[in-house]
């Protein structure tokens, strides 16, 4: 799996839990709670799984500080965007979208880690293994 296909992974995941749009989660369940419960709740749960799967990997691979890390690389690049007047940050659904994006490139870098690690040094990452 490349990282284009991780991030767009992560970028499908955080959209469907919340956009600009009205095609997301969080709406769709805010107004669909009372009678369709029961949908509400596996969406959420489906949702809470992809979250688990990404944000472990991102902290066991680059943790905590590689994760901040990584979002102050994207917030500088589109801090340089901004500054040369190629974002423009007033618009909130415009904002929003690019939180996502920014979001999903950390996830993606998160999970990408141990692969481009290797790429880059020949060294293999590998997790303890309880016998």
């Amino acid at each position: 799996m490349s990282f284009a296909l991780r991030w767009l992974f992560a970028f499908i995941l955080l959209a469907a839990t919340y956009n600009p749009t009205d095609w997301n989660f969080v709406r769709w369940a805010i107004t669909n709670w009372s009678t369709q419960l029961p949908l509400v709740v596996l969406f959420g749960l489906i949702l809470t799984v992809g979250y688990v799967i990404y944000i472990r990997a991102t902290l066991r691979s680059i943790g905590g500080f590689g994760m901040i890390l990584v979002s102050a690389i994207v917030g500088a690049i589109l801090w340089v965007l901004w500054d040369f007047g190629l974002l423009d940050f007033n618009n909130p659904k415009v904002t929003t979208w690019i939180g996502i994006l920014a979001l999903s490139i950390v996830l993606a870098v998160g999970l990408s880690w141990s692969i481009i690690r290797r790429k880059l040094s020949g060294q293999v990452d590998t997790d303890d293994v309880e016998e």
